[in-house]
């Protein structure tokens, strides 16, 4: 929308993602206003032995050019004073050592990484996974925090003994901007270190991996705003120097609220270059086995389950098989090819598994191939068999008492190809919907912090969404009996720890 049909208050939100930072302009209504777009490029260190990390004062420096450049381009858009308020969405899970004066010991070490799989396999063997699991929502692997402390605490005790903090992005992002730091509930979450019923740090993991309370950032609520930025960015961000800045939220937990799946009918499903599968609840009592329980705020849940395939396993296939296409014509030719019609039987885990199962050492398999299967055909299976994954997530939320009827799709990778919304839509059973809007972290992030300055969005502008599929009976029928097969293949190849709930 344009900014003279814009309504006052504004709202700057911030989106740090795996891949890039934007900076991006929502009015009063939940709407994004055009011409507001600063988007900076995140560079991710990735190395064989599992490492995937960012470096802190690099993704900050990001943070600030983005941060410039949409105050330029909103200087020219809208009234002076006119923005109420930053909000901040950013990746989780995310960890980074702090000295004694803040400055990193560490680079960010991200969701995956997971050179502390030997840790996680530790702690799962000195730890009762299934009471921690209810605890704080979050199995004992490598994606949290849990394993990540107990790497560093291994592989560089002197490092561990140096660190007088240890932060997430967004608490650090607060710190070199405000010099305070705080962490929300939702951020915290992530870290599998809450208490999800208590709000509060758990005590008998923070004993067990050697970190004190008073190394960790004060919790709060994602309606508790800052203000006041230190003396050195008062001048390059004026605009910003007293407003309130609401505490950074998780990724996830945003892009429910801004999808519109607020609520137990309507689930998000996402496919970047990974996958997930979330709804809000008001509370989960007991967290199924094989998936998270995060939190939105004090008040809502976030259960679901994520993948590590998704796009990039697409990508893989295509690169792989040589299939140079331009993208509207392989996704005409791959809408043409009948549901499980190849014979292939495919394990999607180039990079392992998470959710349902959290075989972390497990790896593709393609299996039934023959000399009548094309590079289509098995691109086509490929994509197939990551949408068998979410269904069987969806299997595990149900078994909560959760049955989403609507689920409303996000992520480059599934909207920028119709044939496997379709396909996603007759493997859930269930119509998929798009979301008007294709920002919805940022979007989720700026409609928290307008309701935390007392501004009502109307619940039909959250929930408002673009084009649909609905799902084929017959498809859904084939793609029961194939998700079957893939299950079978899985319990004879894969070797997995119980995961339990």
């Amino acid at each position: 929308m344009t900014s003279k049909d814009a309504a006052l208050p504004f709202i700057l939100s911030l989106d740090v993602g795996t891949s890039a930072v934007r900076a991006l302009l929502f009015d009063a209504r939940g709407w994004r206003v055009t011409g507001v777009d600063a988007r900076e490029p995140v560079m991710l260190r990735t190395s064989p032995d599992g490492a995937a990390e960012i470096d802190a004062n690099a993704l900050f420096e990001a943070v600030g050019r983005c941060l410039d450049v949409a105050l330029a381009q909103s200087a020219t858009l809208i009234p002076p004073n006119a923005i109420g308020g930053v909000a901040v969405t950013t990746l989780a899970t995310t960890l980074l050592a702090l000295d004694s004066d803040g400055v990193p010991l560490t680079p960010i070490v991200t969701y995956a990484d997971t050179r502390c799989a030997a840790d996680a396999v530790a702690l799962r063997t000195r730890l009762d996974e299934r009471d921690v699991h209810q605890r704080t929502g979050c199995l004992l692997r490598t994606s949290y925090w849990p394993a990540q402390l107990a790497w560093l605490r291994r592989t560089r005790p002197a490092l561990f003994r140096q660190a007088a903090s240890w932060a997430t992005l967004g608490d650090y992002l607060e710190l070199r901007l405000f010099g305070r730091r705080r962490i929300s509930y939702s951020a915290a979450s992530w870290t599998g270190l809450l208490d999800r019923t208590m709000l509060s740090w758990d005590l008998r993991l923070l004993g067990d991996l050697g970190i004190r309370p008073g190394q960790l950032a004060s919790l709060v609520d994602r309606d508790a705003p800052i203000t006041g930025l230190l003396p050195e960015h008062m001048a390059r961000w004026a605009e910003l120097a007293v407003i309130p800045w609401f505490p950074a939220i998780g990724d996830g937990a945003a892009a429910n609220i801004g999808s519109g799946c607020v609520g137990p009918t309507r689930a998000a499903i996402t496919i970047g270059s990974t996958g997930a599968l979330r709804v809000a609840l008001p509370e989960v009592e007991r967290v199924p086995p094989g998936l998270w329980c995060y939190r939105i705020d004090r008040h809502r849940a976030l259960l679901g389950g994520a993948t590590t395939e998704g796009g990039n396993v697409v990508a893989w296939l295509r690169e792989t098989l040589r299939i140079d296409e331009d993208p509207d014509t392989l996704d005409r030719a791959l809408a043409m090819v009948p549901p499980d019609s190849h014979g292939l039987t495919i394990l999607p885990f180039w990079a392992g598994e998470r959710s349902p199962g959290w075989a972390g050492a497990a790896r593709a398999a393609i299996v039934g191939l023959s000399l009548g299967v094309g590079p289509l055909d098995i691109l086509r299976a490929g994509m197939e068999a990551i949408a068998y994954r979410f269904a069987l997530i969806l299997e595990q939320i149900e078994h909560a008492g959760v049955t989403p009827s609507i689920f409303v799709a996000g992520g480059g990778a599934l909207l920028s190809s119709p044939a496997w919304m379709q396909i996603v839509t007759d493997v859930l059973g269930r119509p998929v919907i798009v979301a008007a809007e294709s920002e919805v972290s940022a979007r989720g992030a700026a409609l928290l912090a307008l309701a935390a300055l007392g501004v009502a969005v109307d619940d039909e502008m959250i929930a408002a969404h673009a084009a649909g599929f609905v799902p084929n009976p017959n498809n859904h029928a084939r793609y029961r009996a194939a998700i079957a097969r893939q299950q079978a293949l899985y319990e004879k190849i894969v070797q997995r720890d119980e995961v339990t709930g």
